[in-house]
């Protein structure tokens, strides 16, 4: 796997994790400013997109190969910010963006990840879930949607799921998106302050504040479970909005370099088609 300075400082290394040990504020594995940052990611931009292009071109040619965005954070984290400045740097016909909200009737009817399942990229796409199936060991311990048990048991089903992924050709890049309370209490207020922001705006977003000793528990304790060889953690500082696209385009640029990609082999003599071409008369 090709690693760069930001994903060697952002991976989670084994044992318990401590969400207040870990700065929110910092840009690790980058010396640069602002300024800096924002040119570094756009200078990514060929060679994500020609990345890109390739794997989607190796499905052509049989590959299952395709990439996994997991994007998890408190409210105000970021996740849009990262579609639209990071993912946004890529060919979007080839780019599976889904959002997972409150699970529908039909969606508690079945497993936890059975709508997961539903929701992945196909071979040579880029996909992105803006909140995922962690949702599930988040939200449904803090606020009891689940007993413990089952909590407990999602730990294990989110691992063997995920090693089946990866073993499918799926390349998975799990992300949490790492703000302050300071930092968020300031975004709500930004939103609350600009009529044109209001529609992001939900009210819920004070109660759901109001919970963040227990959600940051609830983190520490997945991030712990869910760290594995096959599919790591990224804790990604995101105070900085200009690191936190950085991290996240660094992070997917490093992941289609290490897949090695190929473009598909012609499967028809080129010199004969060429030739076929050059021969024709002009199509009027």
């Amino acid at each position: 796997m090709t690693t760069s300075a930001i994903a060697d400082a952002l991976r989670l290394p084994g044992g318990t994790v401590d969400l207040t040990a870990i700065d929110t504020d910092a840009a690790p594995g980058f010396d640069g400013k602002r300024a800096d940052g924002k040119a570094a990611l756009a200078a990514m931009q060929p060679e994500l997109s020609d990345l890109q292009e390739r794997l989607w071109a190796e499905r052509t040619a049989g590959s299952q190969r395709r990439v996994l965005l997991v994007l998890q954070g408190m409210d105000t984290s970021g996740k849009g910010g990262v579609l639209r400045h990071t993912i946004g740097l890529v060919d979007p016909q080839g780019v599976r963006i889904t959002s997972f909200k409150a699970p529908t009737e039909e969606e508690r009817a079945h497993d936890f990840l059975w709508r997961i399942e539903r929701g992945l990229p196909d071979a040579g796409y880029v996909g992105v879930f803006d909140r995922s199936h962690y949702e599930d060991v988040l939200i449904a311990r803090v606020r009891g949607f689940a007993d413990p048990g089952e909590v407990e048991r999602r730990y294990g089903a989110i691992n063997d799921f995920e090693a089946r992924l990866v073993d499918q050709g799926v390349s998975i890049i799990k992300c949490m998106l790492h703000i302050s309370p300071d930092e968020q209490k300031e975004r709500l207020a930004e939103r609350l302050a600009n009529p044109e922001k209001h529609w992001k705006y939900n009210p819920g977003d004070l109660d759901e504040r109001a919970r963040w000793p227990a959600y940051r528990e609830a983190y520490e304790v997945a991030l712990h479970r869910t760290h594995t060889d096959a599919a790591p953690w990224y804790v990604v500082p995101s105070d900085k909005k200009w690191y936190r696209n950085l991290a996240v385009g660094q992070l997917l640029l490093d992941t289609l370099r290490g897949l090695d990609l190929q473009w598909p082999t012609a499967d028809f003599d080129v010199a004969a088609e060429q030739q076929r071409l050059a021969e024709e008369d002009s199509v009027q």
